[in-house]
């Protein structure tokens, strides 16, 4: 059993990892501005719910101790969330990283994982982008995960493991339901419009189902020290093209769903290799796109996602919008 400090504990992802944590005996904390609701995390003895800002030094510094492992899941997500207020969006994800990272290590954190994103390499020709090639970032969002990859490294020691994940585009259901991602946008839209359109379709995306997510950060929990200590880990399940995602989407969805694919002039790739996970932690996907897509069908035929197409706290950008957080 392990003390756990989740940032970010109540998004989307966060609201999947924290009841399995939970589920496998340990205590969970999380920090979380609660801005998608205050409903997403079901009561239990072992979870301490803080509703708070992680720029706030002195809540952290009363809230750290006392744990073993930070898992740093808090920020303006993705670039568009981002671009809306540049100035928050630098704020949280970066100005409040090292003032984080401080307040951990003064009070023994023993691990210290950090959800990066698998958008640092920018657009690669090669084949396999591996965890060893050089980072091209294209967007203030992307930059600031490679500088906060930076400086976690400087606190590296003995008593205090830091880790890095890249991860692909989460993609599934979670009690945080987030439906502004390739795979959960084309399975709404399919479900619910029967309609779904794409641009191009040869650009490739990588994905990783929610559920292994949460896996691969159990895994930096369990893994031992000197495995994960300073290193930097790549995490998706494969690359698919946009035009391949559509299709399975429509596969599980229905023939009836209609498919446009108009030209576009934007043909970035993003493709990632996730060997290094696999070859040294043992770490391997289990779930499929497929499995993603069956999920979410599940969610809407059950009435879990009501207003799906309207409601804004699916939407972070929508949600951000709306509430002009400072």
């Amino acid at each position: 059993m392990k003390k756990i400090l989740i940032t970010g504990g109540a998004g989307y992802v966060g609201a999947a990892l924290t009841p399995y944590l939970l589920s496998k005996g340990h205590k969970v904390s999380v920090i979380d501005l609660m801005i998608y609701g205050d409903d997403v995390l079901q009561k239990n003895s072992n979870l301490k719910i803080i509703k708070g800002d992680i720029r706030d030094q002195d809540l952290l510094n009363k809230i750290i101790p006392n744990h073993d492992v930070i898992i740093h899941l808090a920020c303006i997500s993705n670039d568009p969330s981002f671009e809306l207020n540049p100035q928050l969006g630098k704020s949280i994800n970066f100005d409040a990283f090292r003032p984080l990272v401080e307040i951990s290590k003064k009070n023994k954190i023993k691990r210290f994982i950090y959800a990066s994103t698998s958008s640092v390499y920018g657009i690669k020709s090669e084949k396999d982008v591996n965890e060893n090639m050089s980072l091209e970032p294209l967007t203030d969002y992307s930059k600031y995960k490679v500088e906060c990859e930076i400086i976690l490294n400087k606190y590296i020691s003995d008593d205090f493991t830091p880790v890095t994940i890249r991860p692909a585009t989460v993609c599934g259901y979670s009690p945080r339901q987030r439906l502004d991602v390739v795979v959960n946008i084309l399975t709404n839209l399919a479900y619910h419009k029967r309609e779904i359109s794409i641009f191009g379709g040869k650009q490739l995306r990588p994905n990783i189902h929610i559920e292994d997510m949460i896996r691969a950060y159990e895994t930096l929990i369990e893994a031992p020290q000197n495995k994960v200590s300073g290193e930097i880990f790549n995490a998706g399940y494969e690359n698919c093209s946009v035009l391949e995602l559509a299709n399975i989407v429509k596969n599980i969805i229905g023939d009836d769903v209609k498919l446009n694919s108009q030209p576009t002039n934007d043909n970035r790739s993003y493709h990632i290799s996730s060997k290094k996970i696999k070859e040294t932690l043992g770490f391997e996907t289990n779930k499929t796109i497929y499995d993603a897509v069956k999920d979410l069908k599940s969610a809407f035929e059950k009435g879990l996602l009501p207003n799906s197409l309207t409601d804004e706290k699916y939407f972070n950008i929508k949600r951000m919008n709306s509430i002009q957080l400072k």
